[in-house]
Protein backbone atom coordinates (compact mmCIF):
# COMPACT_ATOMS: atom_id res chain seq x y z
CA UNK A 1 0.00 0.00 0.00
CA UNK A 2 1.00 3.21 -0.44
CA UNK A 3 1.79 5.77 2.20
CA UNK A 4 1.45 9.61 2.14
CA UNK A 5 4.11 10.27 4.70
CA UNK A 6 4.76 13.76 6.18
CA UNK A 7 7.38 14.64 8.58
CA UNK A 8 8.17 17.88 10.31
CA UNK A 9 11.91 18.19 10.64
CA UNK A 10 14.33 20.73 12.11
CA UNK A 11 16.17 22.71 8.91
CA UNK A 12 19.63 21.35 9.89
CA UNK A 13 22.04 20.03 7.20
CA UNK A 14 21.98 16.14 7.01
CA UNK A 15 18.36 15.83 8.09
CA UNK A 16 17.03 15.04 4.94
CA UNK A 17 19.98 12.20 4.41
CA UNK A 18 19.20 10.38 8.25
CA UNK A 19 14.97 10.59 7.13
CA UNK A 20 15.76 8.71 3.88
CA UNK A 21 18.34 6.59 4.85
CA UNK A 22 16.29 5.17 7.53
CA UNK A 23 13.80 4.10 5.15
CA UNK A 24 15.76 3.03 2.55
CA UNK A 25 18.14 1.00 4.96
CA UNK A 26 14.49 -0.96 5.64
CA UNK A 27 14.84 -2.00 2.32
CA UNK A 28 11.64 0.33 0.92
CA UNK A 29 11.76 2.42 -1.89
CA UNK A 30 10.90 6.16 -1.86
CA UNK A 31 8.43 6.91 -4.54
CA UNK A 32 8.26 10.58 -4.37
CA UNK A 33 10.14 12.77 -2.17
CA UNK A 34 9.33 16.65 -1.87
CA UNK A 35 11.10 18.86 1.16
CA UNK A 36 10.96 22.27 1.74
CA UNK A 37 11.09 24.91 4.47
CA UNK A 38 7.75 25.55 6.49
CA UNK A 39 5.94 28.68 8.00
CA UNK A 40 8.31 28.30 10.80
CA UNK A 41 12.03 29.03 9.33
CA UNK A 42 13.35 26.29 11.97
CA UNK A 43 11.49 23.73 10.47
CA UNK A 44 11.63 21.72 6.91
CA UNK A 45 8.28 19.70 5.24
CA UNK A 46 9.48 16.10 4.36
CA UNK A 47 6.67 14.84 1.82
CA UNK A 48 7.48 11.14 1.29
CA UNK A 49 5.50 8.39 -0.09
CA UNK A 50 6.09 5.16 0.91
CA UNK A 51 5.17 1.84 -0.56
CA UNK A 52 4.77 -0.62 2.71
CA UNK A 53 2.98 -2.62 3.97
CA UNK A 54 0.84 -2.04 7.57
CA UNK A 55 3.36 -3.80 9.61
CA UNK A 56 6.48 -2.17 8.04
CA UNK A 57 4.74 1.25 7.98
CA UNK A 58 4.63 1.50 11.21
CA UNK A 59 8.24 0.01 12.00
CA UNK A 60 9.06 3.09 9.35
CA UNK A 61 7.16 5.83 11.58
CA UNK A 62 8.29 4.34 15.00
CA UNK A 63 12.16 4.48 13.84
CA UNK A 64 11.74 8.14 12.59
CA UNK A 65 10.14 9.02 15.88
CA UNK A 66 13.74 8.46 17.19
CA UNK A 67 15.23 10.39 15.34
CA UNK A 68 15.93 13.75 17.57
CA UNK A 69 15.32 16.12 14.84
CA UNK A 70 12.10 14.78 13.67
CA UNK A 71 9.15 16.79 15.42
CA UNK A 72 6.30 15.62 14.06
CA UNK A 73 5.28 12.36 11.41
CA UNK A 74 1.62 12.07 10.03
CA UNK A 75 -0.07 9.82 7.88
CA UNK A 76 -1.98 11.62 4.91
CA UNK A 77 -3.03 8.57 3.13
CA UNK A 78 -6.39 7.94 4.78
CA UNK A 79 -7.37 12.12 5.31
CA UNK A 80 -8.05 12.78 1.62
CA UNK A 81 -5.50 14.99 1.87
CA UNK A 82 -5.01 17.88 -0.72
CA UNK A 83 -2.16 16.43 -2.93
CA UNK A 84 -0.19 18.25 -5.48
CA UNK A 85 2.54 17.84 -7.65
CA UNK A 86 4.14 19.86 -10.25
CA UNK A 87 5.16 19.02 -13.89
CA UNK A 88 6.81 20.53 -16.88
CA UNK A 89 6.17 19.02 -20.54
CA UNK A 90 8.39 19.70 -23.38
CA UNK A 91 6.08 19.29 -26.66
CA UNK A 92 7.23 18.71 -29.91
CA UNK A 93 4.94 21.40 -31.42
CA UNK A 94 5.62 22.26 -35.31
CA UNK A 95 4.19 25.54 -36.46
CA UNK A 96 0.98 23.76 -38.01
CA UNK A 97 -0.21 21.96 -34.57
CA UNK A 98 1.05 24.79 -32.25
CA UNK A 99 -2.65 25.76 -31.76
CA UNK A 100 -3.81 22.06 -30.90
CA UNK A 101 -1.48 21.95 -28.10
CA UNK A 102 -2.05 25.11 -26.38
CA UNK A 103 -5.70 24.51 -26.28
CA UNK A 104 -5.06 20.76 -24.73
CA UNK A 105 -3.38 23.32 -22.35
CA UNK A 106 -5.56 25.86 -21.78
CA UNK A 107 -8.47 23.24 -20.97
CA UNK A 108 -6.41 21.38 -17.93
CA UNK A 109 -5.42 24.86 -17.09
CA UNK A 110 -1.73 24.83 -17.47
CA UNK A 111 0.69 27.35 -18.48
CA UNK A 112 2.83 27.73 -21.40
CA UNK A 113 6.14 28.89 -19.70
CA UNK A 114 8.79 28.21 -22.74
CA UNK A 115 8.41 28.74 -26.79
CA UNK A 116 10.91 27.42 -28.99
CA UNK A 117 11.09 27.39 -32.67
CA UNK A 118 9.96 23.71 -32.71
CA UNK A 119 8.60 22.67 -29.07
CA UNK A 120 6.61 24.47 -26.52
CA UNK A 121 7.33 24.31 -22.80
CA UNK A 122 3.88 23.79 -20.44
CA UNK A 123 3.79 23.86 -16.68
CA UNK A 124 0.83 22.24 -14.65
CA UNK A 125 0.14 21.48 -11.51
CA UNK A 126 -2.35 18.98 -9.83
CA UNK A 127 -3.11 15.36 -8.73
CA UNK A 128 -1.47 12.09 -10.58
CA UNK A 129 -4.67 11.38 -12.75
CA UNK A 130 -4.36 14.99 -13.77
CA UNK A 131 -1.16 15.04 -15.00
CA UNK A 132 -1.22 11.71 -16.35
CA UNK A 133 -3.65 12.59 -18.53
CA UNK A 134 -1.91 15.54 -20.04
CA UNK A 135 1.02 13.51 -21.02
CA UNK A 136 -1.30 11.17 -22.53
CA UNK A 137 -2.37 13.34 -25.08
CA UNK A 138 0.72 15.39 -25.63
CA UNK A 139 2.39 11.92 -25.87
CA UNK A 140 0.69 11.90 -29.57
CA UNK A 141 2.76 15.00 -30.14
CA UNK A 142 6.09 13.75 -29.33
CA UNK A 143 7.73 14.43 -25.72
CA UNK A 144 10.78 15.40 -25.61
CA UNK A 145 11.32 15.97 -21.92
CA UNK A 146 9.42 15.45 -18.81
CA UNK A 147 10.19 17.02 -15.60
CA UNK A 148 8.06 16.33 -12.40
CA UNK A 149 8.66 17.41 -8.60
CA UNK A 150 8.00 15.00 -5.57
CA UNK A 151 4.49 15.08 -4.58
CA UNK A 152 3.34 17.84 -1.51
CA UNK A 153 0.06 17.13 0.84
CA UNK A 154 -1.54 18.52 3.77
CA UNK A 155 -4.40 17.74 5.08
CA UNK A 156 -7.95 19.01 4.94
CA UNK A 157 -9.44 21.52 6.90
CA UNK A 158 -12.10 19.36 8.79
CA UNK A 159 -9.72 18.37 11.25
CA UNK A 160 -9.68 22.15 12.55
CA UNK A 161 -12.43 24.19 14.74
Amino acid sequence: MKHILSVLVENKPGVLSRVTGLISRRGFNIESLSVGPTEDATMSRVTAIVKADEVAYEQITKQLHKLISVHKISDLTDEGAIERELVLFKVNAPADRRSEIIEIATVFRAKIVDVGRSSLTIEATGDESKLKGMEDLFRAYGIKEIVRTGKIAMSRNSKEA
